[in-house]
């Protein structure tokens, strides 16, 4: 249920209010808009009276949700939400980043390489797996707390702040330092996994799985605002079809309806999507087009010797030229 408070009302008025409703066990969450101070309540609702509610002076509507996500929704938080990693980062609002780094973290020298360079281009956060969820047992599987390590050790020396993913609640302790927390597409619905994120206070970046829908994707996000950490970042990285001439197919519309659904910032990985490095600039102009409020993207200094995902990493060089080609795209559309 979403309860809209009229303008200029007391704060003594808005507590009272909110007091109540909390009396019959439902929780309370405030968004308060330039124009619009909505409550949205989460809970068992049925026993709430909403012609009561809609009668009281201080209250201008009252709706019910019908969707199964809450504070992923956007009748519960009508504005943008702004994901703020740095001082200097942040997505959503009309913040655009760029996110770029190999698929692995392979070596100290090598992250670093890739990390001047795509800094040095324009990307604000540096990626690279240190856990890394393969098809294949017998595949590179990462170099766990040492890629980690790397990673931090990087960041230091750059300014850069990280991103890497993890897999399971037990690694959790090594990621402290890490800026920002990706779950991968296989992790998606890992709803232990989600709800532990959800008792910290860092930014999740939420991947969609391979073979999920939107809602789906959501009900995911949900789980992690439900515990108490709504810094959340979708992520759109291509959905499993029949087609075979790409590793996955890029859902773009999926970034009109999510910020149609959601206030929360979405992202676009055009690296798994496409699975091949000479499809990633079109599809980060288009993603760019509609609306995204990032891109992830992997670059690899010697994409040929990769140790994981090669052949759709792009060189330090063409990442350059798809970050002058975005950022035409986003001054056109502006």
């Amino acid at each position: 249920m979403i309860i809209a408070l009229k303008k200029e009302i007391r704060k003594e008025e808005r507590e009272k209010l909110i007091s109540w409703l909390e009396s019959y066990g439902v929780k309370t969450h405030i968004s308060e808009g330039e124009f619009q101070t909505v409550i949205g309540l989460v809970g068992d609702t049925t026993r709430i009276d909403t012609d009561l509610i809609s009668g009281l002076e201080i209250v201008q509507s009252v709706t019910r949700i019908s969707e199964p996500f809450k504070k992923a929704n956007r009748k519960f938080h009508p504005d943008d939400t702004v994901i703020r990693v740095t001082d200097e980062v942040a997505f959503g609002g009309g913040c655009f980043q760029i996110i770029a780094g190999p698929c692995s973290v392979e070596s100290e020298d090598q992250v670093e390489t890739i990390a001047r360079a795509v800094k040095k281009s324009g990307a604000g956060m540096l990626r690279g797996g240190a856990f890394k969820p393969r098809t294949s047992p017998y595949d590179f599987q990462g170099l766990h707390g040492e890629g980690i390590r790397i990673l931090l050790e990087v960041k230091r020396r750059t300014g850069m702040p990280v991103i890497t993913e993890i897999m399971d609640i037990a690694h959790l302790p090594l990621f402290e330092q890490v800026d920002v927390i990706q779950v991968g597409a296989r992790n998606m619905q890992n709803f232990e996994l989600l709800k532990e994120l959800g008792r910290i206070d860092k930014p999740i970046l939420l991947k969609r799985g391979l073979a999920n829908n939107m809602k789906e994707l959501l009900m995911s996000a949900e789980y992690i605002m439900a515990g108490g950490n709504e810094q959340v970042i979708l992520c759109e990285r291509g959905v499993r079809t029949f087609e075979t001439y790409t590793r996955n197919t890029l859902d773009l519309s999926a970034v009109a309806v999510l910020h149609e659904l959601s206030h929360l910032p979405v992202v676009v990985d055009p690296s798994h999507a496409t699975g091949a490095a000479r499809y990633v600039k079109p599809m980060a102009m288009a993603a760019a087009a509609c609306g995204a409020d990032g891109l992830m993207i992997e670059v690899h200094n010697d994409p040929p010797h990769a140790l994981c995902d090669g052949p759709q990493s792009l060189t330090p060089e063409q990442f350059d030229d798809v970050v002058g080609a975005v950022r035409k795209v986003r001054a056109a559309i502006a």
